[in-house]
C-alpha cells in the first residue's frame, strides 16, 4: 500500500483535476471510481505481466506520450481561459457525467507515467514477492490509489466554502493550467 501510494502521490494531471472536480463537487463519485479502478486494473496487468510486454515495445509508450503531451497543453489551454473569466463555485455549473468521464479517462490513459508506476513498476515490485505474495503485494497498492482518490476526491469539499469566490478559481485554473504544461513538458523530455 506504502509503495503505491509513494508512486501516485503527486501533483500531476490526473490528481489536480480530481482536486477540482472535488472541490466544484462535481461527479466526484464517478471520478474516483474510475481513477481508482484504473489504478487497479493496470497493477492487475502489471502483476500478470504486461509489464514485460510493454517493456518490449517502446513505440506504444512513445505514442502515449505524445497523445498525453497534447492532452495535456489542451487542458492547460482550457484552464487559462476559464481563469480569464472566472465564476464563483455554482451546482447549477456542472459538466456533463460524459464529458466527465472522458476527461478523467483520458487523463489517466494518456498518461504514459500512469503505466511506468502501475504496470512496470509496481507490477515488476509485485513480482519480487513469490505466486501468491505478488497479489497481495497488488491488492495493497490497488487499496492504497482507493484511498488517495477517495481521500483526495471527496477531502476537497472542505475547500469548497473558499471557492466562492471568482478570484479563488482563477487562481486554482492558473495553477492547474501550469501543472498541466509542466507535467507536458516533463512528459516529453522523459
Amino acid at each position: 500500500m506504502l509503495t503505491g501510494l509513494g508512486l501516485i502521490v503527486a501533483i500531476g494531471a490526473q490528481n489536480a483535476y480530481v482536486l477540482r472536480q472535488g472541490i466544484a463537487r462535481q461527479h466526484i463519485g464517478t471520478v474516483v471510481a474510475i481513477c481508482a479502478l484504473s489504478d487497479a486494473l493496470l497493477i492487475v496487468l502489471g502483476v500478470a505481466g504486461v509489464g514485460a510486454l510493454i517493456a518490449d515495445h517502446p513505440t506504444a509508450l512513445t505514442v502515449c506520450k505524445w497523445l498525453g503531451a497534447a492532452y495535456l497543453v489542451w487542458f492547460a489551454i482550457k484552464s487559462f481561459r476559464a481563469a480569464r473569466h472566472p465564476q464563483a463555485l455554482r451546482e447549477s455549473a456542472a459538466p456533463a457525467r460524459g464529458g466527465v468521464i472522458l476527461t478523467t479517462l483520458a487523463l489517466t490513459y494518456l498518461n504514459p507515467h500512469v503505466y511506468l508506476d502501475t504496470v512496470l513498476m509496481l507490477g515488476n515490485i509485485a513480482n519480487q514477492h513469490g505466486a501468491v505474495g505478488r497479489w497481495w503485494f497488488a491488492g495493497g497498492a490497488a487499496f492504497g490509489s482507493l484511498v488517495w482518490f477517495s481521500g483526495l476526491g471527496f477531502g476537497a469539499r472542505g475547500l469548497a466554502p473558499l471557492m466562492h469566490r471568482p478570484s479563488t478559481w482563477r487562481v486554482l485554473d492558473i495553477l492547474i493550467g501550469c501543472t498541466m504544461l509542466l507535467v507536458a513538458v516533463l512528459l516529453l523530455r522523459s
